[in-house]
Order: structure tokens, then C-alpha cells, then sequence
């Protein structure tokens, strides 16, 4: 008996109702600093419907992407039905006339041999049917030129005629399913430059009325911040704005708008497009040809064992849940569970974060727009976020590479709003009037920043730096290395002078240098990884100074063994140096001495032997042109048979300073390698 096979995806309920976009409005958007939004849609259906929402051909893959169905009323979700973007030649291929590679009406009448057509020829009314035979080239010499015409031959009842295809006014397919197959694929073509939005079908089953959810993530421009800072008597007060933009084609009525600060990870993946695979083509044996085959050795005499029965697939994803669970740190606020109702806990504790690059960039912080928000679509607006006075204290900050002469006037600001206060820039009003502009970064809740707004003309600062004297301060030896230890210093003087009559708070900002010590003054106002801050309280109509110490030690290697001999006398004179350290320095002293005056004797005696050869090779020529027996010749004889008997004891010299040499340097390497001293 043949299988029965059902697909219950292709069941379409009954008495469908096609329900538009518009009864289905969006009622929440979450706006992102990553570049992306979340829209939430609500409505009601009632009993099987589709919804049908239009959106741009570059969104759908953030549709297939992300898109969360919810009927509440207890109805099921049926499948989400859109138009695949197919490969446009694949497509083409697919019918009974292939349009692929933009076809002449001759290679396309060529590629239907065999279909009845009715021409009709210029002038002509009556239509003449036929059967398309082929197409060929012809050529005709009119006027000294070569015409090449196409020509179309067709099988009529009365024979086979040829008509040059300029000569037909119309032809008509005959054949009603390949006229049905053209027409699909001149669709096909005008579909693919059609840039409009596409349709997705979202279908519900289900009885009576309820309501319906849809929510999906599409690309947005990032909402933008920026501050009014007012500056009186009483406490500062802040405020903030947030640009948006309904880039969207829908309007906004009456949406909970959150604007959310953070860097999700987000990205586009191709899920609109089909993908097909290169699938081999295997020929059937019987003509294929055999062929020898080669075979690797075995890695392993038997298969690894397999897993033991408690490590079940359920266990080892409780496991894994159980571990990425572990990793995740994420602050569920109220403000997170009104941007994604859906999520969980259960789904919250199974993600698995990418723990280093989310903890550079931060938490996510929410701003919830309190008031319902109406925004036109392509339009744009700023949304107050920040409304309420903050603390802070005004101070003047001097870095003598902002400017050399005058600080800065600033303020040091305390968020205390109870909000992240997403970076941009900040407008500052003082006394009822423009005061200047500041840069504020990401500030956390509680935590503190400064700004800076304008140059401060009514103090100056001068600062004068005094590198103190090189100081050896101590000496050891560790195997064979002297270590000495040098202390340098540096002051600098800050002379502030207040030309106004009110006191004035002064920060100076000196570089933080991690190998440098601050001696004075005992601790900093505060300290950031570049640089210290000093807090001076500057007199009116008084000069204030402020002096600031560092000093930074350094250690000084040499190798005793190879370094000149003044070096050592140097530290065996120095007072720092301990009488244990100073007894084995002189040790080395004599040492190398010894060393020394064992090679500056070899050395000349090397010198007196190579001398004698000199000689030698001198007589020995002069030799040469004197007769034999006379006077001179014998002479030159007695002088060479003494410098043989000089380079022999010369050479059995040599070979002892040799041996001497080489156990003297043992000697120095072994105290080298084991004296160590403090």
C-alpha cells in the first residue's frame, strides 16, 4: 500500500481574512546607538486572517532574520509566506522560453522550433499560420552594401516560406501554454527591477477576536544626544535632548518610544535569496572505467570509545546551558522587559554573550520616553530626556598643552540624575548668557567628569620644571652583573595668580608617569590613567603656589667580566657600596689584572716570535746571493741557528701563557658565577 504523505505547513485555513498593515499599527519602537530599531506591532484579528505587511526588498533579511509572531488569544501561527528572491537567470531558465543573455527576436524564434505562429506581413491583414522551422542569416548586396537579415522559416500548408523578419508586422503564439510561459517570464523580468516594497504574509488560525503581536529589528539611523547646561548661583542644571528620525513609511501614533544606549551586536546575513549547491555528477558504472585507488594507513588500531550512557544529548545541553549560564551578566531592568516583552528569564539565562567586546562597550541603558510620541514618517524630532538640576563644582583647569598661559574655565559634573548620560555635546549658559561649548562622554550614574567650556582670562599659570641631580643610591652583584641603582628627580612649580576678587579653585593636570614616584605633594585631588589632577585654591588678587615632587629609580646592568676596569674602580669607590660588595669587586679587580697582565706577555711574545720570523725570512734571501764558506755566509748561519734555539723557548712560552690564560679566565668565570652580594 502507497504511504500517504501530508504537509501540514501547506494547509490553508478557511474563510481567510486579509487584515492591512493598518489595523495592525506599531505601538512600540526601541531605538538603539547600534544602528538599529525594534518595532513592536499590535491589533486584533479575528478568527483565521493575514496580515499583510509591505516592506523594502533590503529589509527582508532583517524580517527573516528577527521577526516574533504571538497570537495571545490561544491561536496558532501559520507559515509567513513572501516572494524568494531567486537568482534572476535561474529563474528565466525555468520556463518554456528562456529569455537569459537578452535574446534577438531571431535566437528567440529559433529556440521554439516547432510551435505553430500566425504572421502577419507588412501591409498584409489576414494572418498566415504556420510551424516555425528555424531562423538564418542571409545576405543581400544592395547599393554596393552587404545587408545581413535574419529570416525566419515556417512550414505552411501550401509549403515552406521564408519571411525576413523587418518584413513582419506581428507574430502570434499559437500555442496558448508557451504564450502563458512568456508572459511568466517578461514578469519575472519586470519584477526584478522593481524596487517597491515586497509583501509578507503573516497568517493566524484561530476563532473569535484576539489580540496579535508582531515585532521584528530593522536597520535605523542611531538617535543623537545633546545637553543644555545653565549655570547660576544655585545648583547647575541640565538638559537633554534626543534627535530621532521616522525614516519608516509608517507614521507614529500615539508609540511608546524607548531610546535604548548600548552596543548589541547586530549584523546582515543573506536569508532572502535561495542558495543552491554545487551537487556532483556521478556517471553510471557501467561507463565508468575502474581505476586504482589509493588508501591512507590507520591512525588508530580501534575507533575511540563512545560516550558513556548518562551523557544523553538532553544532559549535554543542560550542560551547556548550564556553562553559558554561568558566563552571563545582564541587568534585567523594567525599562528592557518593555522593550522585549518576549524575553524570559529562562531565555535570559541560556544566551551566551560575547563577554569581552560587551564589556568594553558597556550596559545597555534605557531612556523611556514617558509621553506617547506622534512622529510623521520621514520626519524627525528632539525628545527631552534630561530635565533636572545636578551637582557639580566649578573649577579652572590648567594643561599647559591645552594652553600655555591660562587654564580653562570647567566644571566637574555629578550625574546625579539617576540615568547613563550618553555622550554629545553640550551647550553651557552663564549669567543669562552664552558661556561656550563642552564635550561630555558616556557618564554612568554617580560617577563624575569634567568639562571644560572657555579659556579663563582672569588667572594665569606659570610652571617652572627642575630636574634634580643623579643619585647612585645602591650596588649589587648577582652573578657576575653589578645592578646599580639610580634615583632621578624632577620638580615642578606651579605659581597661580588670581587677578579677580573672588577665590577660585584651580585644577592642574600633570602626565601620569607609571615609572615615576609622586613624593609631594602625599596624594593627587584625583588621578586618570594620563594624568594627575592637583587642586590649588587660588587667592583673589594673590599669587598661589604649588610644588609638585616625582622621583623614578633605575637600574643600571653591568657585565663585570667584559666591562673596563676605571668602571669598577668607580663603583668600588663610591660610599653607597657595601664592604662585602667592594671586597668582591676588588677580587674581580685582581682577577682581571692578573687575566690582563698574563695576556699583555703573551702578546709581546707573540710579537718577538712573529719579529723573528721577519728576520729570518730576511737572511734567508740574502743567503741566497753570498758565496758559501765566506765570512758573511757564516755569519748569516750563526744568526739563524740562534733564532731557532730563541723561537723554540719562545713557543714553549707561548703554550704556557696559553694554559696560564685559559685557567685564569676559568678562575674569573667561577667567581663570576657564584658571587652574589648585597
Amino acid at each position: 500500500m502507497k504511504p500517504s504523505i501530508r504537509n501540514t505547513a501547506s494547509v490553508v485555513p478557511s474563510a481567510v481574512v486579509v487584515v492591512s498593515a493598518q489595523e495592525l499599527p506599531i505601538k512600540q519602537v526601541s531605538l538603539f546607538s547600534s544602528g538599529v530599531a525594534h518595532y513592536v506591532r499590535d491589533g486584533q484579528i479575528d478568527g483565521n486572517a493575514t496580515v499583510e505587511l509591505p516592506f523594502k526588498t533590503d529589509q527582508i533579511n532583517d524580517i527573516l532574520k528577527s521577526m516574533v509572531l504571538q497570537d495571545l488569544g490561544g491561536g496558532q501561527i501559520r507559515p509567513v509566506v513572501y516572494a524568494p528572491k531567486d537568482p534572476i537567470e535561474k529563474a528565466l531558465r525555468s520556463f518554456g522560453i528562456d529569455l537569459t543573455g537578452r535574446p534577438t527576436l531571431g535566437a528567440l524564434l529559433d529556440q521554439i522550433r516547432g510551435v505553430p505562429v500566425e504572421l502577419v506581413a507588412v501591409g498584409a491583414s489576414v494572418p498566415t499560420p504556420g510551424v516555425i522551422l528555424g531562423v538564418e542569416k542571409q545576405r543581400t548586396l544592395v547599393d554596393q552594401h552587404v545587408i545581413e537579415d535574419d529570416v525566419l522559416n515556417v512550414a505552411c500548408e501550401n509549403g515552406i516560406r521564408a519571411y525576413k523578419l523587418r518584413e513582419l508586422a506581428r507574430i502570434a503564439l499559437a500555442d496558448p501554454k508557451l504564450n502563458d510561459e512568456l508572459n511568466k517570464a517578461l514578469a519575472v523580468l519586470a519584477g526584478a527591477h522593481d524596487a517597491d516594497k515586497k509583501p509578507v504574509l503573516l497568517e493566524f488560525a484561530g476563532q473569535g477576536k484576539r489580540p496579535v503581536r508582531v515585532s521584528y529589528i530593522l536597520e535605523a539611523p542611531i538617535w543623537k544626544t545633546s545637553y543644555r547646561l545653565v549655570l547660576d548661583d544655585d545648583k547647575p542644571f541640565l538638559q537633554g535632548w534626543a534627535t530621532v528620525d521616522n525614516t519608516t513609511d509608517d507614521d507614529w501614533n500615539n508609540v511608546q518610544l524607548t531610546l535604548v544606549s548600548g552596543r548589541p551586536i547586530s549584523f546582515i546575513q543573506d536569508l532572502y535569496e535561495p542558495l543552491y549547491l554545487d551537487r556532483p555528477e556521478v556517471r553510471p558504472e557501467l561507463y565508468a572505467s575502474l581505476r586504482p585507488r589509493r588508501y591512507a594507513g590507520a591512525v588508530e588500531d580501534k575507533l575511540p570509545a563512545p560516550p558513556p550512557p548518562s551523557a544523553t544529548p538532553a544532559a549535554g545541553r543542560r550542560a551547556q546551558q548550564s556553562s553559558r549560564a554561568s558566563r552571563v551578566n545582564i541587568k534585567i531592568t523594567p525599562h528592557m522587559r518593555m522593550i522585549a516583552p518576549q524575553l524570559s528569564m529562562e531565555m535570559v539565562g541560556s544566551l551566551d554573550t560575547a563577554a569581552p567586546a560587551a564589556a568594553e562597550a558597556g550596559e545597555m541603558f534605557a531612556y523611556p520616553i514617558d509621553t506617547p510620541v506622534t512622529l510623521p514618517r520621514q520626519k524627525s524630532a528632539m525628545l527631552p530626556i534630561v530635565n533636572q538640576a545636578v551637582g557639580g563644582e566649578r573649577f579652572s583647569i590648567y594643561d599647559p598643552t591645552v594652553h600655555p598661559k591660562h587654564p580653562l574655565n570647567g566644571l566637574r559634573l555629578d550625574n546625579t540624575t539617576g540615568l547613563h548620560l550618553m555622550q554629545g555635546p553640550i551647550t553651557v549658559f552663564e549669567a543669562g548668557t552664552y558661556a561656550g561649548d563642552a564635550q561630555l562622554p558616556d557618564v554612568t550614574q554617580g560617577e563624575k567628569r569634567l568639562i571644560s567650556y572657555s579659556l579663563d582670562l582672569k588667572r594665569e599659570v606659570e610652571m617652572i620644571v627642575q630636574p634634580a641631580p643623579e643619585v647612585l643610591t645602591s650596588v649589587r652583584i648577582a652573578k657576575g652583573t653589578l645592578i646599580a641603582t639610580r634615583k632621578f628627580g624632577e620638580s615642578r612649580t606651579y605659581n597661580v595668580k588670581n587677578k579677580d576678587e573672588a577665590a577660585r579653585s584651580v585644577l592642574i593636570e600633570q602626565p601620569f608617569r607609571s615609572d615615576w614616584k609622586l613624593l609631594e605633594p602625599a596624594e593627587p585631588f584625583e588621578r586618570t590613567p594620563q594624568v594627575y589632577r592637583f587642586r590649588v585654591e587660588a587667592k583673589p588678587r594673590a599669587t598661589t603656589a604649588l610644588q609638585v615632587r616625582e622621583e623614578r629609580t633605575d637600574d643600571q646592568h653591568v657585565a663585570l667580566g667584559n666591562t673596563g676596569l676605571d668602571g669598577i674602580h668607580f663603583f668600588i669607590q663610591a660610599k653607597v657600596v657595601s664592604p662585602k660588595v667592594r671586597q668582591a669587586l676588588e677580587q674581580v679587580v685582581r682577577l682581571r689584572t692578573e687575566l690582563d697582565e698574563t695576556r699583555r706577555q703573551k702578546a709581546e711574545l707573540e710579537a718577538r716570535i712573529q719579529e723573528i720570523h721577519q728576520d729570518q725570512g730576511r737572511i734567508r734571501e740574502n743567503v741566497k746571493t753570498i758565496r758559501e764558506g765566506s765570512e758573511m755566509y757564516d755569519r748569516y748561519i750563526k744568526k739563524l741557528d740562534a733564532q731557532e734555539t730563541e723561537l723554540d723557548q719562545a713557543r714553549a712560552k707561548a703554550a704556557d701563557f696559553t694554559e696560564r690564560e685559559t685557567k685564569q679566565r676559568q678562575t674569573l668565570d667561577e667567581y663570576l658565577l657564584t658571587v652574589t652580594v648585597e
